[in-house]
């Protein structure tokens, strides 16, 4: 499955956002395989950062001036807030720019294989706690709720995913939701 969402990732076109007053960020969209299922990895941000406050998210933020790309912020983020060493992140692809209405962030996400088990180091000033749900919840099992807002004159549909007492709302199930559309289009793939 690895492979074929590789290939669904890059037979897709990214949709780059060009709005203006945006800060660039990046994170990444980590999965891993774990008694034969693939699940995603999301991070639960601590009270005392500046943003984001308690929600949950992906491993990320924004870009600095030492990062060569997108890519290095998201990776160098990852490595910051959980430990994951970048040469431990197989990228697999990247998913569509997404604006945070709240904060004005311009998000790429890039979508990363990770080993599994790993010895993860959390950064406890900017995260609380890791977990995972996989994909077969995600796509089943989870509760999920729609809403239309606008933001720089575009409409966007928002989307929850609720389970086990996690709300995944916001750019977070924004990607989540591409996500699991990517996947889809990946199992189709022979």
């Amino acid at each position: 499955m690895k492979e074929k969402l590789r290939q669904a990732l890059a037979s897709r076109q990214k949709v780059r956002l060009s709005c203006s007053g945006l800060t660039e960020a990046a994170v990444i969209v980590p999965i891993f395989s774990k008694g034969g299922e693939y699940h995603l990895l999301f991070t639960l941000r601590s009270e005392q950062v500046a943003h984001h406050k308690g929600q949950i998210s992906f491993p990320g933020g924004t870009r600095s001036e030492g990062d060569h790309s997108l890519l290095d912020t998201a990776l160098r983020e990852g490595s910051e807030e959980i430990g994951l060493k970048a040469e431990d992140a197989e990228v697999l692809g990247e998913l569509d720019d997404t604006p945070t209405a709240t904060s004005n962030f311009n998000v790429s996400p890039f979508v990363v294989f990770i080993p599994h088990p790993y010895e993860f180091k959390l950064n406890r000033y900017e995260i609380d706690e890791i977990f995972s749900i996989s994909v077969s919840v995600l796509l089943r099992k989870a509760d999920k709720g729609e809403e239309c807002y606008t933001f720089d004159n575009e409409v966007f549909i928002g989307y929850t995913y609720e389970y086990e007492g996690k709300v995944i709302w916001g750019a977070t199930a924004r990607i989540v939701h591409q996500f699991l559309e990517v996947w889809q289009s990946a199992i189709e793939i022979k």
